[in-house]
């Protein structure tokens, strides 16, 4: 092993090193900059199941409204209105903040069960 080997091993791994910390950094700042761009309180998903390889159900909250939508590749069905009578509605929010992503991961497990 020649110095030259060493030390282009060296500069590739402080390369490695910093894409990495470049990455963490810009996804966390991504996630913020999302975070604030939903929070307008009008649009809400609350539950999506797959029916399909390329088709979902949606629930959703528009205003005051809750909406039953299938999804698909190329197009969006309105399947109904529901009330909040007839909605089970789990708020996951209390139960994650403050948590570790193990826990978070764990308690995400539980409910796909």
């Amino acid at each position: 092993m020649t110095l030259n080997s060493v030390a282009q091993f060296l500069t590739v791994l402080v390369i490695f090193i910093a894409v990495l910390i470049i990455t963490y950094f810009t996804s966390r700042w991504i996630a913020k900059y999302q975070k604030t761009q939903s929070i307008g309180g009008n649009i809400e998903i609350l539950e999506t199941a797959r029916i399909s390889n390329s088709a979902y159900i949606q629930i959703t909250r528009i205003g005051e409204k809750y909406i039953a939508y299938a999804v698909s590749k190329d197009t969006v069905t309105k399947l109904t209105d529901l009330s909040l009578e007839e909605l089970q509605i789990k708020d996951v929010s209390a139960e994650v903040e403050n948590k570790s992503f193990k826990d978070v991961l764990e308690l995400l497990k539980k409910q796909k069960q």
